[in-house]
């Protein structure tokens, strides 16, 4: 078949269809095999079409989708929640340019799955470190695909779940054709691609690489009065609330009914009252963490010193015995929600920029905390989706994960769940622990197999202990780090080319058979 596979109207309403799709293997309905179906429908709307079409189509799939995944943006505006979708459609409507021209190339279906990973990697680090939010990879802990990102990282899931889409569109065109052997061909690659990977062990023990083969783990999620853009309003009144569930744990401690933990871990922002400044503050951490006799890791904004424009964003080893030691200093920042890219010229132009009046100042260095000679890992919030924050706390050692957040401000929306899927997501590509700490939820604990030890919910206020493995030994994945991504990349650029050239030729030879 060397032309389009479907006309202009049938197009559009695939890309709409493929969008639609896509948006529901993420949560709320969380069925992660539609993602391969949506880049199916995908395919065959752009399968060798014209290149016009094939962009439109794209932008089409892609607003659709990321206008549904992120509706919780409205809490924002409704100019910030378009214009964040608008921006990643951009990215699935050259992806659909994309399509059309290597869909022309023997092998098609591997250049489009390396297509998918090209332009995740991109959008993930363009501009301002990108969104990566939306990765096919994201929705898939529950399913077979997922078990791939012990082997390849989320690009070789992402990967996987493209090639399964399109090689089915190639054994249905190869059926068509009357293509035997290729129908045989894709449809074995389908089928192995869909199910082979449910054979790949996870692991779910401790090893002593690194010292001790577990820990006890308590997460505090002390809630917030207020939720919404004005959640964080009543800082006193949030630390309050970790500082009480703290206490209240302390006496199940003191009572037996549940186990001495090796370090308690508080969410984002539960200290945004700066306790370095704050005696007050200082004080209350220090009363927590006297009550349960363990480190409390506090998530806080503090002053910089010297500079009276800036604040960081931390995550403060605060001892019972020796106040704040080590300390994390959030090295991605999110643009315009933490720090305002090109002030000076938006200024004037909207006054939601008057929530940031000062920009979180990013650190240099990754989370790596010692614990009571726990080397942990720590990420906050968003910084969870960013393949090299979790590649340099892995590189360094780390031997469980967490995740310090505050989803107050999207609180009743799909937003925390998302991000939960991401969390079980990368327990699974590091093959390690992950506690996951929220003001008002989802606050839970992973084992390194993604599943849920233990779960917070939503406007939930209390806190959750377990016994958690400690792994010191790397996955594939984390040996392999972005040598996956960066080969299809690759392959993916040469792809473009080839079909590039293809085009072109396929054009000249048009004319000339005119000319005869």
């Amino acid at each position: 078949m060397t032309g389009p596979l479907v006309s202009a109207r049938i197009s559009v309403l695939l890309a709409i269809a493929a969008g639609v799709i896509m948006w529901l293997a993420f949560p709320p309905v969380s069925f992660g095999p539609y993602a391969a179906v949506a880049v199916a429908l995908l395919v065959m709307a752009q399968y060798r079409a014209p290149l016009r079409r094939a962009l439109l189509t794209g932008f089409i799939t892609g607003m659709t989708f990321f206008a549904l995944l992120i509706s919780w943006m409205q809490v924002i505006g409704i100019d910030a929640w378009l214009l964040l979708a608008g921006y990643c459609a951009g990215w699935i409507a050259l992806l659909g340019l994309g399509t059309a021209l290597v869909t022309r190339l023997p092998g098609w279906p591997v250049w489009v799955a390396c297509l998918w990973v090209l332009q995740e990697s991109l959008r993930g680090a363009i501009p301002f470190g990108g969104f990566p939010w939306g990765r096919l990879a994201f929705a898939q802990p529950d399913t077979s695909f997922g078990k791939i990102a012990v082997l390849l990282g989320q690009a070789g899931v992402t990967f996987a779940l493209a090639l399964a889409g399109a090689a089915v569109v190639a054994a249905v065109i190869a059926f068509r054709t009357g293509h035997r052997p290729r129908f045989a061909i894709w449809s074995v690659v389908a089928a192995l691609v869909a199910v082979m990977p449910g054979l790949i062990p996870l692991a779910l023990e401790g090893d002593t690489v690194g010292g001790s083969s577990t820990a006890v783990v308590a997460v505090v999620q002390g809630g917030t009065p207020q939720t919404g853009m004005g959640a964080m309003d009543v800082r006193r009144a949030v630390l309050d609330n970790h500082v009480r569930e703290t206490m209240a744990l302390g006496r199940q401690i003191d009572a037996g009914t549940v186990e001495q933990p090796d370090f308690v871990l508080w969410p984002e922002n539960s200290a945004d009252i700066d306790p370095y400044v704050n005696l007050e503050a200082a004080a209350t951490i220090s009363a927590a963490a006297n009550a349960v006799g363990a480190p409390i890791i506090v998530g806080a904004v503090v002053e910089v010193p010297d500079n009276p424009d800036g604040v960081w964003n931390l995550g403060i080893v605060w001892d019972p015995r020796t106040g704040p030691g080590e300390r994390y200093v959030k090295t991605h920042p999110v643009p315009f929600g933490e720090y305002i890219p090109f002030r000076t010229q938006l200024e004037g132009l909207t006054d939601r920029l008057d929530r940031i009046p000062r920009d979180f100042i990013p650190g240099d260095v990754p989370g790596l905390l010692d614990v009571g000679g726990i080397v942990i890992g720590d990420v906050i919030c968003f910084e969870v989706a960013y393949d090299n924050v979790i590649a340099g706390i892995i590189d360094g050692g780390a031997r469980i994960i967490t995740v310090q957040t505050n989803n107050a401000t999207y609180a009743g929306t799909a937003q925390p769940m998302q991000q939960l899927f991401i969390e079980r997501m990368r327990a699974i590509e590091t093959g390690r622990t992950v506690a996951v700490a929220a003001t008002s939820g989802i606050s839970a604990i992973l084992r390194p197999n993604g599943f849920e030890m233990s779960q917070m919910g939503e406007g939930e206020a209390g806190s959750s202990v377990e016994t958690v493995p400690l792994r010191g030994q790397l996955t594939l994945a984390s040996r392999l780090g972005a040598l996956p991504s960066t080969v299809a990349s690759m392959l993916a650029i040469a792809a473009l080319i080839a079909g590039g050239v293809a085009v072109v030729r396929g054009r000249q030879t048009r004319r000339i058979r005119l000319r005869e």
